[in-house]
Parts: C-alpha cells; sequence; structure tokens
C-alpha cells in the first residue's frame, strides 16, 4: 500500500473532500494540519511544491495536486493504481 500524506489546514471544505475520498478506499493517510504547525512547515511546504493551497497530497513522496488532481485520478481510474505501488 502506497504512502499517503495530506497537508490541510482545520477549516478547508477541499481537504475534508479529500479525506473522505481516501477514507472510502480504506487508504491509511498521514495528515499534517498546518493550523497547528509552525509557520516554517508551511513556507518549507510551498517552496517545496510551488502551491500556497490546501489539501496538497503526496503518494509515495509524490505530488500529486490538491483535491481537483486527486478526484480527476480517480474518475480516470488510476488512483486505485498509484494508491497499489
Amino acid at each position: 500500500m502506497a504512502e499517503v500524506t495530506i497537508y490541510s489546514t482545520t477549516v478547508c471544505p477541499y481537504c475534508v473532500r479529500a479525506k473522505q475520498l481516501l477514507e472510502r478506499k480504506g487508504v491509511v493517510y498521514k495528515e499534517i494540519n498546518l493550523s497547528n504547525e509552525a509557520p516554517e512547515v508551511r513556507t518549507e511546504l510551498m517552496q517545496r511544491t510551488n502551491h500556497r493551497t490546501v489539501p496538497q497530497i503526496f503518494i509515495n513522496e509524490q505530488f500529486i495536486g490538491g483535491f481537483d488532481q486527486l478526484y480527476a485520478l480517480e474518475r480516470e481510474g488510476k488512483l486505485d493504481d498509484l494508491l497499489a505501488s
């Protein structure tokens, strides 16, 4: 099973939807809630991905994007393969 990490915030509806999609698929993920982290964590993440919004989702340390990209992978039938690796 793939290692999945989601960077989120407390008030983000897209973060909730991304987590719900993964939970429906039975995926165990690590969540890093940026609302509870030092500002440097968000800065490092933005430098790593060049994205400012959340969620930011990684599968096996590969940045796949946010909820829209996660959902697109699901619609295209590619998400299960990524999660199985």
